[in-house]
């Protein structure tokens, strides 16, 4: 298997496995977003607590030029370090929700 497609099968098991622990299933659901073409993957709640209507990304991944950019992570888990945990270097692994000049003192790629 390549990298890209190596990547592609990390990001939706990791999305996956955070789907099952999420939500109520009965009043707020979870989706799972998939754009293997752009290479774009998410993972949404989407529903109602009580009156208060619940609507958002938890995660956002994208590939972008061979490295997995963590856009969203709307979670208390360091996705980053489950993501070197399943195989992907630091230096394939790119905060995007920090500023370039933030990323420099990660131990992961600035971009």
């Amino acid at each position: 298997m390549d990298k890209l497609a190596h990547y592609r099968q990390i990001i939706k098991q990791l999305l996956q496995e955070h789907a099952q622990l999420s939500g109520d299933a009965d009043t707020v659901k979870t989706q799972l977003i998939f754009d293997s073409e752009n290479d774009h993957y998410q993972l949404n709640y989407v529903g109602w607590q009580g009156d208060k209507r619940v609507f958002g990304p938890v995660m956002h991944f994208d590939i972008e030029e061979g490295k997995i950019w963590i856009q969203y992570n709307g979670t208390e888990d360091s996705v980053a370090e489950q993501l070197v945990k399943m195989g992907v270097p630091n230096s394939d692994i790119v905060i995007g929700f920090h500023s370039p000049f933030k990323r420099q003192f990660t131990e992961y790629s600035v971009g």
